[in-house]
């Protein structure tokens, strides 16, 4: 990884394993990107740059995308928000560009699967499939939001060793709660 993680984060998963992870609340800045959501992420790249650069904010990794369209859905009415992770959920930044947005995200629990290789969109809906079909064998877990990639290599990296998450967000469904 070339930055640190946000405080309290658990490392990223092993590549290629399924696991149930907590994480704690966190703060971002936000830039939300309609539209191919290929390019969501070099999109919205310079905004959130240019306001963890003017608030002399650290950069940690990973970046994340929230995807809010029907997954192998790309086209001009899907959404993605990107965000770059504050390092402690308690930093206040001075300014805030219209372009962006500072987010609070609550603790929450994801399955997640680590990924090896390039950053594409067929990586990422092959791994969401897995995770959906884990989800298939174990019904005490309920989805209770949207599907989320976290990045955790700068744009150098080489592909082939670049690791990402896929995750879905998860609770105990009503069923096993009880």
């Amino acid at each position: 990884m070339s930055a640190y993680l946000p405080s309290g984060f658990p490392e990223p998963a092993e590549i290629g394993a399924i696991k149930v992870k907590q994480y704690p609340q966190y703060r971002a800045v936000t830039y939300t990107h309609a539209g191919d959501l290929r390019q969501a992420t070099g999109v919205a790249f310079n905004p959130l740059f240019q306001h963890i650069s003017n608030n002399q904010i650290a950069m940690t990794t990973p970046v994340e995308a929230r995807y809010t369209a029907i997954p192998g859905q790309i086209d001009a009415f899907a959404q993605a928000e990107v965000s770059f992770l504050y390092p402690s959920p308690d930093i206040a930044p001075s300014s805030v560009n219209s372009a962006v947005s500072v987010t609070d995200t609550p603790p929450m629990t994801v399955v997640s699967i680590g990924v090896q290789g390039a950053y594409t969109w067929e990586s990422y809906e092959k791994n969401l499939q897995k995770l959906k079909d884990w989800l298939q064998e174990h019904p005490e877990y309920a989805i209770v939001g949207p599907p989320r990639r976290f990045f955790y290599n700068s744009p150098m990296t080489a592909e082939a060793i670049k690791i990402s998450e896929v995750q879905i967000p998860i609770a105990l469904s009503n069923k096993y709660s009880q």
